[in-house]
Order: C-alpha cells, then sequence, then structure tokens
C-alpha cells in the first residue's frame, strides 16, 4: 500500500484541494507541507498528536516538513472552534512558548541535514506594513465569502473582533511565503482549518499563477472528539511536567472500546494488518487492544523505557503483582496534617485526585474513593500521618481511574 493510500486507510484525510496531484506528490516523496501551531501554552497537548504523527508518517515517505510556529498569529489568536477570543498573550511568553513546542517537535521530526524546517512566522507578520497588506493580500479576499466559513460563522451571534478575523489573512499569508521563500506547495491541518487553508492556496494561485495544495485531517482529538483530550486536571499535555507517563497511559488504557482502533490506526505506527486482528477482539478482551494503545502511544511521546514503566504500574494497580514505584506520586508536608490527621476531602484536593472539596465530597458520598484498598464513604473521615509516612506511602483511589501513592516530605 502507498503512503497516501494508507493515510486514507488509517481515516485521517477529511478532504483535499486536488486528490490525483497530491497523491502523486505524497507517494513520490516529493511533497514540502508545512502545518502550523500556535504557541498558545509552554506545552504541545494531545490535539497536537496526531498532527505530530502525520509529519512523522509523511517524512518516512521522503516528502520535507516545515514546522510554522505560530509567533505572529499568536499574536492575533485563532477563533476556529472557540465560542469567545483567547487571551492576549505578551511577546515574551509567545517566544517562550516557541521554544518549548521545538524541543517537543524534535521527538517526531528529523530536523538534521536540511530534512525538515523549523520557520517561525513572527519573522515575516512582525514586520509587515499594513497598507502593503491591505494592497497585497486583502485585495484577494472577499469578505462576503469570509463571513461564510465556519470559522467565523461560530462566532457572529456572540462577536467576532476584527483582531480576530485578520487571522485567516494571516494564516494565508503564512503559506504564499512558505510558497515562495521554501518552495512549501502543500499545507495540513485539522478540519476545522478548512477555509484558512483555501485562503492560503487561493492566494497562491492568484498572485502567483501557480498551483499549491491542501488537505485537512480528520483530526479526531480537536474536531470530531472535543470530547476527548480531557483529564482530571484538564488537557492532556505532552509534557511530561504536566501530564505524567503514568497519567499519559492510563488515559489511553481507559479510552472508549468505540474509539480503541480508530486511535490505534491514527495515533500509532503500527502495521494495519495488526491493527486488524486487535479489532478482532470482543468483549473484555477489547483490554489488552487498549494496552496495547496505551503503551504506544506513551512510547512516541516519553520513549519506550518510561512507557514500560507505566505499564508495569498499571498493571500493578490491576491486580498484576508488579511494583508500585512508578505510580505518581503526590508529596505532602507535615504541616498538611492537623493533629496528626488530614481530612480525607483536602487529601483529595492536596493529591491533585480532585479539583475542588465539594467533588470530592461528591465522590466519597458516591462510594468512589479508597485508600489503601478500603472504601471510603463518610467526608469527614481523616487519614493517619502515620500511613503516609511508610516506605510505600499510603494509595488513594478515585474512581476507577485515577490513583496517587501519597507520602510525607
Amino acid at each position: 500500500m502507498e503512503l497516501y493510500e494508507e493515510l486514507k486507510a488509517r481515516g485521517l484525510i477529511a478532504q483535499v484541494t486536488d486528490e490525483e496531484e497530491i497523491r502523486e506528490l505524497v507517494n513520490k516523496g516529493k511533497a514540502t507541507f508545512y502545518i502550523g501551531f500556535d504557541p498558545t501554552a509552554d506545552s504541545l497537548h494531545v490535539g497536537h498528536f496526531m498532527a505530530l504523527c502525520l509529519m512523522k508518517r509523511l517524512q518516512m515517505g521522503g516528502n520535507k516538513p516545515i514546522a510554522l510556529v505560530g509567533g505572529g498569529t499568536g499574536m492575533i489568536g485563532d477563533p476556529s472552534g472557540r465560542t469567545d477570543m483567547r487571551q492576549m498573550m505578551t511577546k515574551e511568553t509567545i517566544d517562550h512558548n516557541c521554544e518549548c513546542f521545538k524541543k517537543q517537535m524534535s521527538r517526531f521530526i528529523d530536523f538534521s541535514e536540511g530534512k525538515a524546517l523549523m520557520v517561525n512566522n513572527a519573522d515575516w507578520l512582525l514586520g509587515l506594513n499594513y497598507i502593503e497588506v491591505l494592497r497585497e493580500v486583502g485585495s484577494h479576499f472577499s469578505v462576503n465569502n469570509m463571513l461564510r466559513a465556519e470559522c467565523y460563522k461560530q462566532r457572529m451571534e456572540k462577536g467576532l473582533s476584527f483582531l480576530e478575523f485578520n487571522y485567516m489573512i494571516m494564516q494565508s499569508y503564512d503559506f504564499y511565503k512558505l510558497f515562495c521563500d521554501y518552495g512549501c506547495n502543500m499545507q495540513f491541518g485539522g478540519d476545522d482549518q478548512w477555509s484558512n487553508m483555501l485562503g492560503g492556496t487561493e492566494l497562491i494561485r492568484r498572485k502567483l499563477g501557480k498551483n499549491a495544495y491542501a488537505m485537512t485531517i480528520n483530526l479526531l482529538l480537536t474536531s470530531e472528539g472535543k470530547k476527548m483530550g480531557k483529564t482530571q486536571k484538564g488537557a492532556l499535555w505532552l509534557d511530561a511536567e504536566k501530564t505524567s507517563p503514568y497519567e499519559f497511559y492510563q488515559y489511553w488504557r481507559n479510552i472508549g472500546d468505540a474509539d480503541v482502533i480508530k486511535c490505534l490506526k491514527m495515533l500509532t505506527f503500527l502495521p494495519l494488518e495488526e491493527i486488524a486482528e486487535l479489532e478482532k477482539l470482543e468483549g473484555s478482551e477489547i483490554n489488552k487492544a487498549k494496552e496495547v494503545l496505551a503503551f504506544e502511544t506513551t512510547k512516541l511521546i516519553h520513549g519506550e523505557e518510561e512507557a514500560m514503566k507505566a505499564q508495569q504500574s498499571a498493571r500493578a494497580l490491576f491486580g498484576g503483582g508488579a511494583q508500585l514505584e512508578n505510580v505518581p506520586t503526590a508529596e505532602l508536608g507535615v504541616g498538611d496534617f492537623a493533629d496528626g490527621k488530614i481530612g480525607i476531602l483536602e487529601l483529595l484536593v492536596k493529591a491533585g485526585l480532585a479539583p475542588s472539596k465539594s467533588e470530592a465530597r461528591r465522590n466519597v458520598t458516591q462510594g468512589g474513593v479508597t485508600v489503601d484498598g478500603e472504601k471510603i464513604t463518610d467526608p469527614n473521615a481523616a487519614v493517619e500521618i502515620e500511613l503516609a509516612q511508610r516506605a510505600d506511602g499510603v494509595m488513594v483511589r478515585r474512581g476507577k481511574k485515577a490513583y496517587k501513592k501519597v507520602i510525607v516530605k
């Protein structure tokens, strides 16, 4: 199976502009393509995961990726998929976030010997002359067509700022600039980016009379499945300091049955034939496929060693007999224990197992909390400091998925 056909078989492609031309470029390794990443945080998150996997797949097929970090567009903010305006960031914050992105991207993309490029659109966007942009770029855009774009339509009722309205023009100019300076002939993005991507494709064709192509990937984790990628703490980050390898592993291990095969196809590099065998599993056997998914995704983000540790810890918690040394740990101080005790509600919050005491109370009263395997149903219950001072600490569980080993430091 050739590369383009494999992308389709894995369910990655949502829509394209010129399929035959794109197929030929991709299969022959002649695509120089870009995907943009706006630095809205100091870590990439699971919504970027699929895009990074796609870049890796295409590079393995001989194509050249350009990772575009949005130091310029990040100062505006993409309105796509949002109900309100993003918080404005300072240039210093944006620059810091861009540097963090570069380190994480290098786990997926080989930037050596000109095999890939990483560029920052701040290099050309921040120095643009406003009148020049209006004349050379703005004249090629129809306001009527822009207002019909899905990325703007969903914001019209609540209000769309003029700042955000310019985002499509800025993203389109990015493609034009990359085409002229780096020979970039193709752009990829989530299917919620289609309108913006068409803008760039048309800008190149109108100004230069040359072909450029757009392809959107069926971003399971941002468009089709917005419910995914969220944990008890919030977003599922690729930075181990924000989401530990164990938490990352457990997220995929506990994914819904209906999503397992879809994610194996999109987010792992397992052969489709092997995934087809896993697809035959039924009933409780599906857990085997989930374990494979969890291991493979964690290995991609955090490396094989961390994936092994996470797997061993997860098996230990579910009766596999492995050591618990790699289970996420919450460190409390002696001062957190009043008279040698800490209330169960406060413990859940301090351990990061509940976002608030009211949520912790609900978990306890509904029977979803255990301490060292013993169910706690009284919200006034307390845990003795001696338990947390043991060498192995005290194991606190909320629900079926969230565990923490609590120790006193």
